[in-house]
């Protein structure tokens, strides 16, 4: 009783709060001038990741979570909004925000969030040892930007944020985890709230200050809350995210490709490509908010199921993703593997 009341009250904390958020943001400037990159035509506000923010404190007030790495996590989050407040305002450089970034996942890690070690098949474990510092702050950094990149069309950010934080809370409530239930519910009530005023056509954008922190949280949460899964303990959060995770992974292949620098920006993210396929902005989100729905379905089926079962699950999406992924050019019109290998086989003049 008490979560639902936690996430309606966050939900609405952050639905009436969004429109004086948007005022504050003009009011100081806070605003994102359209360009040659981005699909809006006239300067919106920023900050609305403010809103989210509020309601997600307000709601661990409300349910009062007791852990010992919620005083790191909270640090961890307030330097990440200060981080994403100041690049929205000021605009920050790629090297200042990195390091916003790096000093928010290094709170979380001196707290001991650390991802000690991978549980395997067969009852295996394999002990990360010195290797489990870097190896966390590499996941949240990655999870982080990889929330950030998605932020490209009205309502993505926040609605594909809101699935992979419903599929988290599920999935921690079967396991019985309140501390990750907790986090999860107020970020989403937060979220779904914020995304009432965000959902096409826009009235507000998230700006870094709601995506970092969005995805700086999803990233610890994601890490707290799977790594003593049974079977391959890495791999559910990494199927919850496969959207921002694989958008990511493409982006990095098209730019090794194109030998561009990692931080270079282009129009090839995956809501690029389906737009250039003929689809709408509205559709383009629904169709992207479909695939996380799916990939969150998948990581439920994948804790459920028998060892050889997760196997199948796991070999069906990767081969999956790699053939939407080259069918609509999201590594370059260029790089078509597996297509190319299917069209072979499946054409006997060729293959003669």
């Amino acid at each position: 009783m008490t979560t639902a009341f936690a996430l309606v009250t966050c939900f609405f904390i952050s639905l009436f709060l969004t429109p004086f958020v948007k005022k504050f943001a003009h009011w100081i400037g806070a605003t994102d001038q359209p360009n040659h990159r981005k699909v809006h035509k006239k300067a919106m506000a920023r900050l609305g990741g403010l809103s989210i923010y509020i309601a997600f404190i307000v709601g661990l007030l409300i349910l009062q979570p007791e852990n010992e790495y919620l005083p790191y996590i909270l640090i961890g989050g307030f330097i990440i909004i200060v981080t994403g407040f100041l690049d929205d305002l000021y605009e920050l450089s790629a090297k200042w925000k990195l390091f916003g970034q790096i000093l928010a996942a290094v709170a979380v890690v001196i707290g001991g969030v650390h991802l000690e070690f991978i549980n395997l098949p067969f009852d295996g474990r394999l002990e990360l040892g010195w290797f489990s510092i870097p190896i966390t702050l590499l996941w949240i950094i990655g999870i982080t930007n990889a929330i950030n990149l998605i932020d490209g069309l009205d309502g993505l950010a926040a609605g594909v944020s809101s699935i992979v934080l419903t599929t988290i809370s599920v999935l921690a409530i079967v396991q019985g985890d309140i501390f990750i239930v907790a986090l999860g519910i107020a970020l989403l009530g937060g979220t779904l709230g914020f995304l009432v005023h965000n959902f096409h056509p826009a009235k507000i954008f998230m700006g870094d200050t709601g995506a970092l922190f969005l995805g700086f949280m999803i990233g610890v949460i994601s890490l707290l809350g799977f790594k003593n899964v049974t079977i391959f303990s890495l791999v559910v959060p990494v199927i919850i995210l496969a959207v921002p995770i694989s958008d990511t992974l493409f982006a990095i292949i098209r730019r090794f490709v194109n030998k561009q620098p990692l931080s270079a920006p282009d129009k090839s993210h995956l809501h690029h490509c389906l737009l250039r396929f003929g689809y709408s902005h509205r559709q383009t989100v629904l169709i992207i908010y479909a695939l996380s729905a799916f990939f969150g379905l998948a990581a439920v089926l994948f804790t459920i199921s028998t060892l050889w079962v997760s196997l199948v699950i796991l070999l069906v999406l990767l081969i999956g993703i790699e053939l939407l992924a080259e069918r609509i050019g999201l590594a370059g019109n260029e790089y078509r593997p597996m297509l190319r290998l299917v069209s072979r086989f499946g054409n006997p003049t060729k293959r003669s």
